[in-house]
């Protein structure tokens, strides 16, 4: 049975599966990139501070002082899986009017890329229990994490929940989120790698990659789990969330200063449109024109 969960507690529940990986040594080039495991320090003095993102100037600082290592946390690699029997691949055609062409894999992918993961999109589209288990068990070798999506409308949620609960322990939730539904996640496989399973409405899935799928990368990859910052800036419309439920409304932030919420929320150009998240808690069911209001800023540098 799921249970209902605020953002903040679902966030926090993924975090703890979601470990900092490792700290190698990597020669400069292979360092850059990844994000620096411990002060590098000149005259007991912090030159490039740990967690810090080792960009080519901090190559050639390195560089520069006789180093031609540094010890790094490598980047996450994240393994990307859709499954479901009307998922087909872009570039074939669709057999019926349910087929639909799969498209949450394409953007996870590159999406965990941006946050600086070195992520896998699995190129065959498991219709069946035993397809996905295969795929998911040849996977786990080379995995720090596995992020599953399914169909549009989750018709195949339950079947993915049901194989990565035959491979390790499996949680089920519902956040309270607006236009989200039922995630899964926990470990599995003999290194107890982090899975989630997130929904396969596209807006729906857009907004557990950057909730949920975020925090846990950023984690892997500097040690903390820093949030994205957020800004108080003023509404030019006003906005509405339902009653009990966090919202995250697609919104597009002024050259002023002012933030306006697109129109159609429903449409999945408001993905590529917005520029930044209007935050609602559960407890704020309208705000006016004028208002100031919390937004999360996307596709902002990392560092």
């Amino acid at each position: 049975m799921d249970e209902m969960v605020t953002v903040g507690a679902f966030q926090e529940q993924l975090l703890n599966l979601s470990k900092p990986l490792a700290a190698l040594d990597l020669p400069l080039l292979d360092a850059h990139g990844a994000t620096l495991a411990s002060d590098l320090l000149v005259d007991e003095k912090p030159v490039i501070r740990s967690g810090q993102l080792i960009d080519s100037t901090q190559i050639a600082l390195a560089a520069s002082l006789g180093l031609d290592r540094l010890p790094c946390r490598p980047h996450p690699r994240v393994v990307i899986i859709s499954a479901g029997d009307d998922l087909v691949e872009p570039g074939s055609k669709l057999a019926d009017a349910d087929d639909e062409f799969e498209s949450n894999s394409w953007f996870l992918t590159t999406f965990a890329r941006e946050v600086g993961a070195h992520a896998f999109r699995v190129h065959t589209i498991p219709e069946t229990a035993e397809q996905l288990k295969l795929v998911i068990e040849d996977q786990l070798v080379r995995a720090d994490l596995i992020v599953i999506s399914g169909e549009s409308k989750d018709e195949s949620f339950d079947l993915i929940t049901s194989v990565i609960s035959t491979l390790g322990e499996i949680q089920i939730v519902t956040p309270k989120l607006a236009e989200s539904s039922k995630h899964s996640f926990g470990l599995i496989g003999p290194d107890k790698t982090p899975v989630v399973v997130l929904p396969g409405d596209p807006i729906s899935n857009f907004l557990s990659a950057e909730l949920f799928i975020r925090p846990m990368i950023t984690k892997m990859l500097t040690g903390v789990s820093t949030d994205k910052p957020n800004k108080k800036v003023k509404l030019t419309k006003s906005v509405t969330s339902p009653s009990g439920v966090a919202s995250y409304i697609r919104g597009e932030l002024n050259a002023d200063g002012q933030v306006s919420p697109l129109a159609n929320q429903e449409s999945l150009m408001t993905l590529s449109k917005a520029n930044c998240l209007i935050t609602l808690g559960e407890k704020e069911e309208k705000l006016n024109s004028g208002d100031s209001v919390n937004i999360l800023k996307l596709n902002q540098d990392r560092r």
